[in-house]
């Protein structure tokens, strides 16, 4: 049963930093690019951030580029997202999913399982 379990999230100032991890399992992690997507409330679940299968290509939505770093360990199932500079439109639940992984690149990746984990809450504020 596939399974993503996202933790590293909290309560950050603004310019401070938060590493996220997504350990997964059920499925054959190298297979797949995974992705971070998030959701702010009020709005509608977006891609952040997306690494390929052996972590050769990376993609990041503008509003993170240059703040957010993403990297995954395939011995250990795990996706990472380094966030720095944190801002206050970046609060929202984060989550990680899998995604085919030649969407990746070109940054139209969407999420390849049909379901979501629990996510975690990132909240930037003073």
């Amino acid at each position: 049963q596939l399974r993503l379990v996202e933790s590293g999230g909290g309560l950050v100032q603004p310019g401070g930093s938060l590493r996220l991890s997504c350990v997964a399992s059920g499925f054959t992690f190298g297979g797949y690019g995974i992705a971070w997507f998030r959701q702010a409330p009020g709005k509608a679940r977006e891609g952040v951030s997306c690494v390929s299968s052996h972590g050769t290509i990376t993609h990041y939505a503008t509003s993170v580029k240059g703040r957010f770093t993403i990297t995954r360990e395939n011995a250990k199932n795990a996706v990472y997202l380094q966030m720095d500079g944190l801002k206050p439109e970046d609060t929202g639940i984060y989550y990680c999913a899998p995604v085919p992984n030649l969407t990746c690149g070109d940054g139209t990746y969407t999420s390849a399982s049909g379901s979501w984990g629990q996510g975690t809450q990132v909240t930037v504020g003073s």
